[in-house]
């Protein structure tokens, strides 16, 4: 699961800094508000990478692509991005945590084999 989320937390990376670059545009956003805000997104979708995996970090991956979709109030075409990263938020927690549990499953299998029968 952590590749998979780690992967689409990257991307979202990438995008909160366009979408920053998008934004500053707008004359009526501050340079300094706009930066402060996808500064903390963009270090937020990096640090989540790492927090996958422990209690809470889908959860807080979850806030992140809601904060990605409502951030299409001051940049429209996220809204677009950011149910498409929602959707792709979903697919990795559900396949990842179905590839670990066959990764475990094999383990366990490989494990039973490798082990000599005491007769």
């Amino acid at each position: 699961m952590r590749t998979l989320c780690s992967s689409t937390l990257i991307g979202e990376f990438f995008v909160i800094g366009f979408a920053g670059l998008v934004a500053m545009k707008d004359p009526d956003l501050s340079t300094s508000t706009v930066w402060l805000v996808s500064g903390i997104a963009m270090a937020l979708s990096v640090l989540l990478c790492g927090m996958v995996t422990r209690p809470g970090g889908v959860a807080l991956g979850w806030a992140l692509q809601l904060a990605l979709i409502a951030s299409g109030v001051f940049v429209p075409m996220m809204y677009i991005l950011g149910v498409v990263f929602a959707a792709l938020w979903w697919a990795s927690v559900r396949y990842g945590r179905k590839i670990d549990e066959a990764k475990a499953r094999f383990a366990a299998q490989a494990e039973s084999s490798s082990t000599p029968d005491a007769a």
